[in-house]
């Protein structure tokens, strides 16, 4: 019954973070990325902390200022910055198809920089999926957008904050870290806006309505995906992440009628199929042997 809750959680994140891609790149329109990224941080900082307040819970803790959470924060910055640009210039389902890549880069990262046991099976895993990535891309091909890296960059530098927050440990509560992550990408986004030469605008009614929702489908997506990780098998529920590309897909089809071309779908299709396989050995081998 847990597995099933977590599964649930994890795919209602997922479809809400899907929902918040789509808002913002609908909302690049007309606004900067950056502006964009600086007011979802307002508002996501601005709910958080009202939320520790509520519970009298300090707003910043001394080990925020400790290494491993200021590089966890920039990292943090830099791939939200990337990733939010990104959707400005690339269809949607591409976007999602690169960011699907990070379970994988975080088990290298995790080998690499944490010293994790990873056997023979996983790191081919990951070569396959990281040969799915650029499927994706086509670095050499006549299709290929430069718009694409900063996808790219988007997915290494959650990835980048993924391994971070591994380096962290349980010190720090998931709220805290989101908060300070929140309030950086105000003056990150203000001077995005600013040096890209796209200054800041006055929002409509409309669009200061969708950069509410933004904000609403985040901070749910961010509730959703702890519940998830609070519930069951961590690998089993992790499975569930991929679920983000199926409602990105869907969107994409509906709402901006994005087509994606065959060796975008294999591209795809091996990261997760890779991303999986490797969710698969971490749960066995936490059962059995490690290093396998």
């Amino acid at each position: 019954m847990e597995n099933l809750r977590g599964a649930l959680m994890m795919t209602l994140a997922m479809a809400a973070f899907a929902i918040e891609d789509a808002l913002v790149k609908n909302l690049t329109g007309g606004m900067a990325p950056g502006q964009i990224i600086a007011v979802i941080g307002a508002g996501g900082a601005l709910i958080l902390a009202a939320w520790l307040k509520s519970r009298g819970i300090p707003l910043f803790l001394p080990e925020l200022r400790e290494r491993a959470p200021m590089i966890r924060l920039g990292f943090e910055v830099f791939g939200t910055a990337c990733y939010t640009s990104s959707l400005a210039l690339i269809p949607l389902t591409t976007a999602s198809a690169v960011i699907q890549a990070t379970p994988l880069v975080v088990a290298l990262g995790g080998a690499v920089f944490l010293g994790q046991a990873v056997g023979w099976r996983r790191w081919g895993a990951i070569l396959v999926g990281l040969a799915g990535v650029l499927l994706i891309l086509r670095p050499t091909g006549d299709s290929f957008q430069l718009a694409t890296l900063l996808a790219f960059g988007g997915m290494m530098g959650l990835a980048g904050r993924d391994i971070a927050t591994r380096a962290i440990g349980g010190q720090l509560s998931g709220v805290h870290l989101s908060l300070v992550a929140f309030l950086a990408l105000i003056p990150a986004g203000i001077l995005m806006a600013v040096f890209s030469g796209q200054g800041l605008v006055v929002p409509s009614a409309r669009d200061a309505a969708l950069l509410g929702v933004c904000v609403g489908f985040g901070l749910g997506g961010y509730l959703a995906i702890v519940a998830a990780t609070r519930a069951g098998d961590v690998a089993f529920t992790s499975s569930f992440r991929y679920f983000r590309m199926v409602f990105a897909v869907i969107i994409g089809f509906f709402v901006f009628a994005e087509r994606p071309d065959l060796p975008t779908l294999i591209g795809t299709a091996i990261v997760i199929g890779a991303g999986l396989f490797i969710l698969m050995r971490e749960r066995r081998t936490r059962r059995f042997t490690p290093g396998t």
